[in-house]
Parts: structure tokens; sequence; C-alpha cells
């Protein structure tokens, strides 16, 4: 159980400083993932920025992730699990524009008027406040490998057992505090799981610019 997203941080940083020192760039899923991102790359002395990808939400219950979509594009379908809820590929595609829309939005939001960070040759960390179905965080491992890095790292407090090692079969390490059992959402295993605000996560990245410039 952690404290908070700091605490969950601090812990997950503490077994990755053997990283510290290479050339690495944070990428932080919006919005909790941002608080976890922001204690890696301080601890790691790294730049932090965001990516964002999107759930796609089944029709009935838009909780329940069948896909997600990066933002460049890149589309990753649960295909199980939409041929048995039926789900439609117009519905699909639909959706897909729609969470894109909200990708490009949040970004300017974010970001500004500044480019993505380059990704080419670097050591690139993925990290989120934790792990369910995974899927937004697969699309986001597609997204990556695109720009050609040199490694992909997965970094995450939490994570059920069968996600983790779907996740690790993708990239080329993976950090993780813990894989408990019963897993039924990520909120259970902190203590304080507020929402994280557009705001909070705009903060922390013009902090962690300003310390990376120090650094």
């Amino acid at each position: 159980m952690f404290r908070d997203r700091v605490d969950a941080a601090k812990r997950l940083a503490n077994i990755m400083l053997e990283l510290k020192g290479k050339d690495i760039i944070v990428l932080a899923i919006p919005r909790g993932g941002v608080v976890i991102g922001y204690e890696i790359a301080k601890a790691l002395k790294a730049e932090l920025d965001v990516i964002i990808p999107r759930k796609i939400g089944a029709p009935l219950d838009p909780e329940l992730a069948i896909g997600a979509i990066g933002e460049d594009g890149s589309l990753y379908l649960m295909e199980p699990l939409m041929n048995q809820l039926g789900v439609s590929k117009d519905y699909i595609d639909e959706e897909a524009n729609r969470q894109l829309k909200e990708i490009k939005r949040r970004a300017i939001k974010y970001r500004g008027s500044r480019e993505a960070l380059e990704l080419k040759d670097k050591i690139v960390i993925l990290v989120d406040d934790g792990l369910a179905t995974g899927a937004t965080m697969k699309v986001a491992i597609m997204q990556v490998k695109k720009k050609e890095p040199k490694e992909v790292i997965v970094a995450i407090p939490v994570s059920p057992k069968d996600t983790l090692d779907e996740i690790s079969r993708m990239v080329d390490k993976v950090y993780c505090l813990a894989t408990p059992t019963p897993f039924f959402a990520i909120g259970q295993f902190y203590r304080n799981f507020e929402q994280v605000s557009d705001e909070e996560v705009i903060e922390l990245l013009n902090k962690a610019r300003e310390e990376s410039k120090l650094n």
C-alpha cells in the first residue's frame, strides 16, 4: 500500500538508481503518471516529457478498455474482447477519432508550443501510476519504438502479474514494485489516489524542465 503517488514514485526511483547518469528521457502518461515521472526524472537527472495515449472504451462501459490509441495514431486493439462484445469497426473508427482530438488538445495544453523530445538513440523510460489492462502502456510502447530509441523501459509501482508479463515481452526492461492479488483497480493500492489536475501536470513539467537545465 502506497501513501500516495509521490511515495510510490520515490520507492520506484530507488530501485532504478543503476540508470543514473545514462542518456535518459522519461515519458509519463498523464495525469497520474506525471507525478511518478517527475520523481523518477529528478532522481535519475533525466529529462521529462509526456506521452498521451488514450483508452478506447467499450460501447456500454467506457471504463472497460477494448484498446487504446497513441498520439501518432498508433492503435492497439483487444480483438478477442471486441469480438466477444460485438464491437463494430465503425465504432472503433469513431471512438479513435474522438480520442485523437482529446490527445491533441492535451498535447497543446501540456507542451504549449514546444515540440516533443527527440527519442532516437535514447534510453526511454515509460511511466504511469499503475497498470490494469495495460492497453494505454502497450500503445505508448508501440509509438516510442517507431522513434528508434536505444532501449525502452517501463516503470510502474503496481500491476497485475499477467499484464506485467505481457508488457515485459514488449520492452527491454521493466521495473515494478508490486504484483498483488487480487487486483481490482490501481486505486486500491494507494491510500490517497486523488485525481491529478491539468495544472499540476503543467507545473511538474515546468519544474522538471528547469531542473534539467541545472543538471
